[in-house]
């Protein structure tokens, strides 16, 4: 049930934020050249897959997490587009392709180890990767690989139709900062 809700949510938000993503792509052509990120991610069960968002940041930045990304690197667009969570919106076609759900635990980089180790021992790592969950509506992020892993293992344990729109409407109200660039 719930990836006929992520169908439908992806469809519709691709649909009509169209215009929204015409209107990113070309300020983020002036602001860093290519509007577009794509970074190649852990999915489910492993499998890598290559995660598509608005770049927030400059084109030489290190491809590293967010929480060991220098502030500096952000560009005065891109922090707009982090705050206001546009930055994710490119995530819908990741979610129709279904290398993502809307719900689930965010997916993170190969080089990630000890997130990887503590997510695979509490069977994180077999759900799909989401835009957004119990860990960014709380503000935990991958500074934290052990909490993050057991709130991700708790999400799921307990992922319901009803906790599905819960999350999402934290989400769009704006709660938690998922992952961030540290100060």
């Amino acid at each position: 049930m719930i990836r006929a809700f992520d169908l439908v949510f992806a469809t519709v938000g691709l649909v009509l934020g169209f215009p929204i993503f015409l209107i990113i792509m070309m300020i983020g052509l002036f602001d860093t050249g290519e509007p577009i990120f794509r970074q190649e991610r852990v999915g489910s069960n492993k499998k890598p897959f290559t995660l598509i968002k608005f770049r927030t940041m400059k084109v030489d930045t290190a491809s590293v997490a967010s929480h060991l990304a220098n502030t500096a690197s952000i560009t005065k667009f891109g922090r707009f587009l982090r705050r206001t969570k546009l930055d994710e919106l490119p995530q819908l076609w990741n979610v129709l392709k279904g290398e993502m759900s809307l719900v689930g635990p965010r997916p993170c980089l190969f080089n990630q180890e000890e997130l990887i180790e503590e997510r695979e021992s509490r069977g994180v790592l077999q759900a799909r990767p989401g835009i957004t969950g119990l860990a960014q509506i709380n503000n935990i992020d991958m500074s934290t690989p052990r909490l993050l892993a057991e709130t991700d293992a708790k999400m799921l344990d307990s992922l319901n139709l009803k906790n599905y729109f819960l999350y999402i409407v934290h989400t769009l109200l704006g709660k938690g900062a998922g992952d961030r660039v540290k100060d």
